[in-house]
């Protein structure tokens, strides 16, 4: 169907007109799947006028390019465009940003935040104040020259008590060894009975005597020590009464903040961030949600009756430290904060299937590369997965239990990412399970990675990447580099050659971290090329170009070391 151009009527706010000839152009099915997807061409020219903005305007100044800048650190941002229809069917598009720009949510052009948390008179930042007048009086009541002589002269007489109970303790311990000492000699003695027995009631009474000593030693410091409390309990009722109501407000404010932070949907219903995030079963929404791009351009959408069409998300700027974000590259959404308020504000609008759903038939054909009596080499096609997850769609695995009811081993001893294609191992039997699991953990399997990177690689033939991994703990399955709390992660490469604008290569992972390859391959002080399609640190594209091409391994039958090879893919 045409795009309808006329840009003669009234628009509502913040809702922009395409400023490029887009009436050529066919407007999509559905609404793109916003955790997979490739921009419709609507979407990327909605993109590129707000990029264009971005690189001329003077309505804010905000720290794209310098490092050390404002923001936690962050110097680059995620810019989002949605596409919709207005009541009279034109098209045009909203535009938003992640978090804050320069310090603030609101700019001229963007729409505004979901909730907004920085409004001086709303009542966040109203019962904010409140809390913070509490701090300021509690901190002035436990700063009080008062309360500190009391609290130092409690813990120095606890202290004093400590120390005195600790060498009287000493002392009875050293006489309990003269005793004993004593006792030793006399049993060797030819002492009389009676002589005997009177010095044994002289000792037992001298080690009565030091057990009262500690008795009555902890009972007077119990009673100096409970006059001191009691002054001290005294001189912190009112910080303590602070602090619980303090407490209590806290508690009621995020309560507050959770019942009248809502989201909508395209069907007109309402949800509170609470709700969105499990409501009653205690989850508490992560950090910062409902802050990104998406749901900003959804909730105004909704709000001024706006239908919506399809959506991108860009990234615009230097990358933060450790993660992997290249400028002008489009992204999906986030999971970890946006995948369940997605979920809820697109019911009712129809949308591309999520890809992992969407298996051909020749995905679906096993394709056996070696087999023994013990193990299994199979070609994993790209875009299926190795073990079945929270959806229904295929899997590998669920491939061969088909083919191979009789195999009683737990079949899978490592997988590969949905989105990567080549040779797996599985075990059919407990005792191969085993012996090839022995094998990974004390890296005996070797394997050799096909990939294709997004562009020309200009550095050595060969060579290695030494980058820690560990993941992102906001922004799951993505992973960071990070050199404080990463796992030590090694991949050897070599060249194979340039084809076109982009680069052949062959990777030998040494060590065996989630994503490891596509970080090393698109981090700064890695190759600082993403590997072609690669939709969560390069770009998407009908796939990801990397393939498990060779697996070394030994046969747990035999002993023998094989070398299985793949047919490359592309």
């Amino acid at each position: 169907m045409p795009l309808i151009c006329d840009q003669k009527m009234e628009v509502p706010p913040l809702f922009i007109l395409f400023k490029s000839d887009i009436c050529a152009i066919e407007r999509p099915e559905r609404f793109c799947y916003p955790f997979h997807y490739q921009p419709h061409l609507l979407a990327r020219v909605a993109a590129e006028e707000l990029q264009q903005y971005l690189l001329h305007q003077w309505d804010f100044d905000h720290p794209f390019w310098q490092k050390g800048g404002a923001e936690e650190g962050v110097y680059g941002k995620m810019f989002g465009v949605l596409i919709t229809e207005d009541a009279q069917g034109r098209l045009g598009y909203l535009q938003a940003f992640s978090g804050k720009i320069a310090g603030v949510l609101h700019h001229r052009g963007f729409v505004p935040p979901v909730f907004d948390m920085l409004d001086e008179a709303g009542f966040f930042r109203t019962e904010e104040r409140k809390l913070t007048a509490l701090n300021s009086q509690i901190e002035s009541l436990e700063n009080d020259e008062t309360y500190l002589s009391i609290a130092a002269e409690t813990e120095a007489l606890k202290g004093l008590f400590g120390r005195e109970l600790e060498a009287e303790k000493l002392r009875c311990k050293a006489a309990k060894s003269f005793r004993d000492e004593i006792r030793n000699k006399q049993h060797n003695t030819e002492a009389t009975a009676e002589t005997k027995a009177a010095l044994e009631a002289i000792l037992t009474a001298q080690s009565q005597r030091d057990h009262y000593r500690i008795k009555d030693l902890k009972k007077t410091w119990k009673l100096r020590l409970s006059k001191a409390e009691e002054q001290w309990q005294k001189a912190r009722a009112r910080s303590e009464v602070l602090r619980e109501y303090r407490r209590q407000a806290s508690a009621a404010l995020q309560q507050r903040l959770f019942d009248e932070y809502f989201f909508l949907n395209s069907r007109g219903e309402k949800k509170s961030i609470a709700e969105v995030f499990g409501g009653s079963n205690g989850s508490q929404p992560p950090s910062g949600a409902g802050e990104c791009a998406a749901p900003k351009l959804l909730q105004y959408a909704y709000t001024q009756g706006l239908k919506p069409i399809t959506m991108a998300e860009f990234w615009w700027g230097e990358s933060p430290a450790g993660e992997v974000r290249h400028h002008g590259h489009y992204y999906p959404a986030c999971k970890s904060k946006c995948e369940p308020i997605l979920n809820f504000m697109l019911q009712g609008v129809e949308m591309d299937t999520n890809p992992v759903l969407r298996v051909t038939a020749a995905n679906t054909r096993l394709q056996v590369r070696y087999e023994d009596d013990d193990v299994l080499v199979v070609h994993k096609p790209a875009s299926l997965l190795s073990v079945s997850g929270k959806t229904s769609a295929p899997s590998l695995v669920d491939m061969v239990r088909s083919a191979y009811p009789l195999a009683t081993g737990p079949l899978i001893v490592h997988r590969l990412d949905w989105s990567t294609s080549g040779l797996m191992i599985l075990a059919k039997n407990e005792k191969a399970y085993h012996h090839l699991q022995n094998q990974f953990l004390h890296k005996q399997i070797k394997k050799t990675y096909l990939a294709l990177l997004a562009g020309i690689y200009t550095g050595p033939s060969e060579g290695e990447i030494n980058l820690p991994l560990r993941p992102d703990i906001e922004n799951r399955p993505r992973q960071l580099v990070c050199y404080n709390a990463g796992k030590a992660s090694l991949t050897c490469y070599s060249l194979l050659g340039i084809e076109g604008c982009t680069t052949r290569i062959l990777f030998y992972p040494q060590t065996g971290r989630t994503h490891q390859l596509r970080v090393h391959a698109s981090h700064p002080a890695g190759l600082h090329i993403p590997i072609a399609g690669d939709d969560l640190y390069g770009q998407s594209a009908e796939r990801l170009y990397l393939q498990a091409l060779e697996i070394s391994f030994i046969l747990p039958g035999s002993g023998e070391i094989i070398t299985v090879r793949d047919e490359a893919d592309f």
